[in-house]
């Protein structure tokens, strides 16, 4: 039954999409473990992330497009168990960071992009993540988490991140493509850089990185050259992080009473398969993820797993 639903929704990405324009777009992305395993809670365990972008009036000469976003996120971590009481047994520290941002993606016309975004929050108790959780579990009919009593102790967060892409090759039938993709991340909640590549097969030809939801740059407005494009195609991304400073781990150093704190390994892979399509004014998409242990000592060794689920709308002027 599960495959009859994954080609149906196929099909009505290839004959219910319109080549119409459209501005604004409203996106929700949760990330849960679940997602992978049904029994798995733990390390990186549940985000969310609501946000609403749209085309500004405004952009530079050798701009495409200029893209503005809004958006409120959660991000919440435990350790192997949410259940476990001992803090001898934390193997990392019950934490929680509520932020909101602000972002500009600018989109070039030599197929290259650059995201800006700025947040703004607060990690520890004030980001409710004890109250999340024990929501998500009566819903689920899991026991109640018991150790937030020792997570990362409240600090205020800012954080500036920039992402680069740039395209770099694709084969003759524009089924297949490659993309450089590098993140920086520098403030009071992580402090790191990664690299990597963003390889795209498709089962339609795919679109360019200046108009599509890969890169999050498919709104257009009158003053854009694109339109709204069937899309439908599977991903491999592949990525090296060198980390500096993970309050969540580390604690904050504007408060430095939390209980269990660990150290950081500098060097972290990851590695995302996904599948993302377009049907109707929806754009769909749902990443396997993996990475290697951000700290020694961890209960689960070889890494950790966890799937994203993403929900976009588009809305025209």
């Amino acid at each position: 039954m599960k495959y009859k639903f994954f080609f149906f929704l196929l099909f009505i990405s290839v004959h219910l999409t319109s080549q119409e324009k459209y501005s604004k777009e409203i996106s929700f992305k949760n990330d849960n473990d679940l997602y992978v395993s049904t029994f798995k809670d733990s390390y990186y365990t549940n985000g969310m992330f609501l946000s609403y972008k749209y085309i500004s009036k405004f952009k530079s000469k050798n701009q495409e497009k200029k893209i503005l976003e809004w958006k409120i996120g959660h991000e919440m971590f435990t350790p192997y168990k949410s259940i476990v009481q001992s803090i001898v047994e934390h193997d990392r520290p019950f934490a929680g960071y509520l932020f909101g941002s602000f972002g500009i993606n600018r989109v070039y016309e030599n197929n290259t992009t650059l995201k800006t975004a700025i947040q703004i929050g607060v990690i520890g108790p004030n980001s409710f993540s004890e109250e999340l959780q024990d929501f998500i579990h009566d819903i689920y009919g899991f026991k109640k988490a018991v150790g937030w009593k020792h997570q990362i102790r409240n600090a205020f967060g800012l954080n500036f991140n920039a992402n680069y892409n740039k395209y770099i090759t694709k084969i003759s039938s524009n089924y297949f493509d490659t993309h450089w993709v590098n993140q920086t991340k520098l403030g009071t909640i992580y402090t790191n850089i990664s690299s990597g590549f963003y390889t795209r097969i498709g089962f339609k030809p795919l679109q360019k990185i200046i108009n599509t939801i890969a890169f999050n740059t498919n709104l257009n407005n009158k003053n854009t050259n694109g339109v709204r494009e069937i899309e439908n195609f599977m991903y491999l991304k592949p990525t090296l992080t060198y980390a500096i400073y993970d309050a969540t781990l580390q604690g904050s150093f504007l408060n430095t009473t939390s209980e269990v704190t660990k150290e950081l390994n500098p060097i972290i892979f990851a590695l995302e398969v996904g599948l993302k399509f377009t049907a109707n004014r929806f754009n769909f998409g749902y990443t396997y993820n993996y990475n290697t242990n951000k700290t020694d000592n961890l209960r689960f060794r070889n890494g950790h797993k966890y799937g994203t689920i993403i929900i976009n709308y588009l809305i025209s002027d």
